[in-house]
């Protein structure tokens, strides 16, 4: 398998789980990030895809501001 096919098939994977729970904000944004991450984490070296994929989604999901409620 390429480089290229593993980071795909990761970044759809985390896009796609991430949409469904609603939590992509801006795309543009989560495109350049979720991309970052996982190309970076292959080019360390790691090529297992569900790692990619959990690794980018919890990276993404601890970036995200949190909202604060005021009552």
């Amino acid at each position: 398998m390429s480089d290229e096919y593993i980071i795909e098939e990761a970044f759809e994977i985390a896009w796609n789980v991430l949409d469904r729970a609603g939590e992509l904000g801006d795309r543009e944004c989560a495109v350049a990030f979720l991309s970052n991450k996982i190309i970076g984490m292959v080019n360390r070296g790691e090529k297992r895809r569900l790692l990619l994929t959990n690794q980018a989604i919890d990276a993404y999901r601890q970036q995200k501001p949190k909202l604060l409620l005021v009552s």
